[in-house]
């Protein structure tokens, strides 16, 4: 089976590849050329890598049909963002592949009524990013079930692992958060901590894509929920991270409006994103469907994310 996977050098890829090249797949990598993966694995030195920088070749009309002339079975798209760049990606794939796998977000969901969220309940997508991919995954799911394009779509939560950083439990990216846990220092966090977030390991993502690619016929036409087994509010998020450390927890809270005050404006942003939505969501469907059983927990994804971090001396 020959894959193509777009964007295969990133956070899910650097676990997806291996885990396709182990499955006796035979795997291109497109990608711009511009990093490496995160982790080594000696399965990429059996990747073809491509390079095509997307942007540029949609602008000029000829990305479908470059990767159309790849000739895979199956085409596996990380870094699709708008309705038209799937809509032209689809148009040159009809009918030439297999099996098309879209990586989604929870944001699609927007806020939920029901938690944990599950994946017939209905999008209720805000923002741009969000609101886009809720636009694609309807598109192409439409597409499946009327038989037209056999896709599927994996939605990820809060991607985590080594190499980057990871949302913390003050809901944005800085760094430094880690550091005051660290040193057993007090962390004022928003409103009662109570807003939740829900990780996943890149690995665990690559897990459900890579069943999803084995259990062609329980896949096609599904959307399929990509996060570990439970949430976690900031509150509890901190208190665990304040033990990993070794030192009792030190919280405070301030309401929201007062809170993001103290901060960077980018970092009250993210924060407001991320609470806002309080993603909580069910894994049922792709344990059900395809045998998805995620290796980490919410916390342990943590833990592993901020070893590295350490490790790199960025903490």
């Amino acid at each position: 089976m020959k894959v193509v996977i777009i964007g295969g050098s990133g956070h899910v890829g650097t676990y997806l590849v291996p885990r396709l090249v182990n499955l006796g797949c035979d795997v291109v990598n497109v990608s711009r050329g511009a990093s490496a993966p995160y982790l080594g694995n000696a399965a990429w030195s059996r990747v073809e890598t491509v390079t095509i920088d997307r942007a540029a070749a949609e602008a000029d009309g000829t990305f479908g049909a470059r990767i159309a002339a790849l000739n895979a079975d199956v085409v596996i798209d990380m870094i699709c963002f708008t309705l038209d760049s799937c809509r032209h990606l689809v148009s040159a794939l009809e009918g030439r592949v297999q099996h098309f796998l879209h990586c989604g977000t929870i944001w699609v969901y927007g806020q939920n009524t029901l938690v944990p969220a599950t994946e017939d309940q209905p999008l209720n997508a805000f923002g741009e990013y969000g609101s886009q991919k809720a636009a694609i995954e309807t598109f192409l799911l439409d597409m499946a079930r009327r038989g037209h394009f056999p896709a599927t779509v994996f939605r990820p939560g809060h991607i985590v692992g080594p190499g980057w950083s990871i949302l913390n439990p003050r809901g944005n990216f800085n760094d430094q958060v880690w550091s005051t846990i660290k040193r057993g220092d007090e962390l004022t966090i928003p409103n009662f901590g109570l807003e939740t977030v829900h990780h996943v390991h890149a690995d665990d993502v690559a897990q459900v894509a890579e069943r999803a690619v084995r259990n062609w016929g329980a896949a096609v036409g599904e959307a399929f929920n990509a996060v570990s087994a439970q949430a976690v509010n900031l509150r509890g998020y901190a208190e665990h991270m304040y033990r990993w450390f070794g030192h009792a927890p030190r919280l405070s809270y301030q309401p929201f409006e007062s809170w993001k005050s103290t901060l960077d404006a980018d970092d009250a942003q993210a924060t407001w994103e991320h609470i806002a939505r309080s993603p909580n969501h069910s894994i049922e469907k792709g344990r059900r469907l395809l045998g998805y059983q995620p290796r980490y927990s919410s916390l342990a994804a943590a833990e592993d994310s901020v070893t590295a971090l350490l490790e790199k001396g960025r903490i």
